[in-house]
C-alpha cells in the first residue's frame, strides 16, 4: 500500500513513522524546517513504547508530486481540514481512502464535500504526542490507538487490510468499529470538554477529576455532549459518560491536551471545532448548552487574539 502522511506533526509523525518503520511505502507531507530536517536527518521518534530513527524518509511539501496513493492519513489541525482537502486532491485516485484523525466531529463532512464521500473513512486515534523540534516527534502518554472504519459500516477489503498493516507495526494497535460514527463522538466526549475546561482552568486532567468543581464541569460538557449526539441520531450507551470518565481517571494526572497547550503559546487552536462545534450544532437542533458555551465565550478573547484579531 502507498500510504501519505498529510500533517507530520505529533499525531502524523507518530503513526506514520511506525508505518515506515515496518517497511511501508510512505510518503510525508510536510512542511518549513520539519520538511528540511526530515529530509536531511531523517524522523526521530522518542516514545513510551520505543524510540525509534528512521534515516531516510520520503517527505515533500507537494502532493503534486506524490501522485495518487492508496490510503491518506489527515492528520492536520482540525480547522486546517478544508485546506488540506484541497491540496490532496492530486493523491486521490477511484480506490484511494481518507482517513481524519482529527479531535472534532465535522472533519468526515468537510472532507466528503470536496473528495467525494466514497473515499471518506471515520477516524480517530489515542495518542498524546507533538513535535518537539524540527524533524523530532515526542510521544509521551496514551497507548497508540487507532481506530477507522467506512461511515455507513459496510464491509470493505481496504479497511481490513489497512487495519492488518498498522497491527503488524511497533507500537500501534489498530481496530475496526462496528459503528465508527459512535466511536468517533465518545472520543469527542471525551477530549472537548477536557480541552475547553483544561484551557479556561490552565489545569491538568489530574486537577480537573479531583476538584469537584472541575470534575462536575466535565461531567456537565459530557452531558450536553451526550444528549447532541443522540440528537444526531448516534447510538450512545447510557453509561458512556461514566465510561469516559474512567478513561481520562486511567491518564497521567500531568496530562493536558493540544488545545491546551496551543492557547498556552498563543498559538490558534482547535477551539472552533470542538466547544465551537457543540454549541453551533446544538443550536442548530435547539438544544442550549450553557456549559459548552459558557467555555466557548470564555475562551474566544484568547483565540482571536492568536489568530491577530485582537490585541490585548
Amino acid at each position: 500500500m502507498r500510504i501519505a502522511i498529510f500533517g507530520s506533526g505529533g499525531v502524523g509523525g507518530y503513526f506514520g513513522g511506525r508505518l515506515a518503520q515496518a517497511g511501508n511505502d510512505v510518503t510525508f507531507i510536510a512542511r518549513g524546517e520539519h520538511l528540511a530536517a526530515i529530509r536531511q536527518n531523517g524522523l526521530r521518534v522518542n516514545s513510551i513504547v520505543g524510540d525509534f530513527v528512521l534515516d531516510k524518509v520520503q517527505a515533500t511539501d507537494s502532493p503534486k508530486t506524490v501522485g495518487k496513493v492508496d490510503i491518506v492519513i489527515c492528520a492536520v489541525k482540525a480547522w486546517q481540514v478544508t485546506a488540506a482537502a484541497k491540496s490532496m486532491k492530486p493523491m486521490i485516485g477511484h480506490d484511494t481512502l481518507v482517513i481524519p484523525l482529527q479531535n472534532g466531529i465535522e472533519a468526515t463532512g468537510q472532507l466528503a464535500a470536496l473528495l467525494g464521500a466514497d473515499a471518506i473513512l471515520g477516524g480517530l486515534c489515542a495518542l498524546i504526542a507533538f513535535q518537539a523540534s524540527p524533524g523530532h516527534i515526542k510521544h509521551i502518554g496514551a497507548n497508540p490507538l487507532i481506530r477507522f472504519n467506512r461511515l455507513d459500516g459496510q464491509a470493505d477489503s481496504r479497511v481490513n487490510l489497512l487495519s492488518e498493516v498498522f497491527n503488524h507495526c511497533n507500537g500501534v494497535k489498530s481496530s475496526i468499529p462496528s459503528d465508527i460514527n459512535v466511536a468517533m463522538w465518545l472520543k469527542f466526549m471525551l477530549i472537548s470538554p477536557w480541552s475547553g475546561i483544561g484551557a479556561v482552568s490552565q489545569a491538568p486532567i489530574g486537577i480537573l477529576l479531583k476538584l469537584p468543581e472541575t470534575r462536575q464541569l466535565l461531567l456537565d460538557s459530557m452531558r450536553e455532549i451526550y444528549q447532541l449526539g443522540l440528537a444526531q441520531g448516534i447510538n450512545l450507551a447510557g453509561d458512556c459518560i461514566q465510561k469516559t470518565i474512567t478513561v481520562l481517571e486511567s491518564l497521567p494526572e500531568s496530562s493536558t491536551t493540544s488545545l491546551q497547550q496551543d492557547m498556552a503559546k498563543g498559538k490558534p487552536s482547535e477551539l472552533d471545532e470542538q466547544s465551537g462545534a457543540v454549541v453551533r450544532l446544538s443550536k442548530a437542533l435547539g438544544i442550549d448548552t450553557p456549559v459548552n458555551r459558557f467555555i466557548l465565550d470564555s475562551l474566544r478573547p484568547q483565540e482571536l487574539r492568536a489568530r491577530g484579531a485582537l490585541t490585548f
